[in-house]
């Protein structure tokens, strides 16, 4: 994975339904379009990074890259889990994320309880490792830079 840290950008679409609804995990989704042009050697998995809505402040997130093996999937999907509690829904707004690391393979799990489990722990791990001086340095990186003219132009 020698893409990392990778940077993109993309407007929020509507996803499965499935984040905050059966998981209880909001996640961002990205249109096909970003997951399409993800590097060749991203491998599936679960990664972390830092991501931030439109023009507002950097936070760390996990983002599932693949095909949900426990939902079955047909399409890749690449779903981001921000780690704070927004006050309402950013369809159509800009996210923005660097992807600074790998936490584990995609996999199925028995039980939907095993994979809220599995993600709570994706979480607490992407936690410490955020905090590293290494990754701690690219929240404050320039991709995050974003002047308000860009994003109103959907770039």
């Amino acid at each position: 994975m020698k893409h990392l840290p990778y940077f993109c950008r993309g407007q929020v679409v509507r996803g499965f339904g499935r984040g905050s609804k059966q998981l209880g995990i909001p996640t961002a989704n990205f249109p096909e379009q970003v997951v399409d042009s993800l590097p060749a050697d991203i491998s599936t998995g679960i990664y972390y990074g830092w991501a931030s809505v439109g023009s507002g402040d950097v936070h760390k997130m996990v983002v599932s890259i693949g095909w949900n093996p426990y939902y079955k999937n047909t399409k890749k999907s690449m779903e981001t889990h921000i780690m704070h509690t927004f006050k309402e829904d950013f369809y159509g707004e800009i996210l923005s994320v660097a992807i600074v690391g790998y936490l584990r393979p995609e996999k199925n799990f028995d039980s939907l309880e095993s994979l809220i489990s599995a993600i709570h722990g994706d979480i607490e791990e992407a936690k410490k490792r955020l905090d590293l001086p290494e990754h701690l340095k690219l929240k404050e990186d320039n991709f995050f830079q974003v002047p308000k003219s860009k994003i109103m132009n959907g770039h």
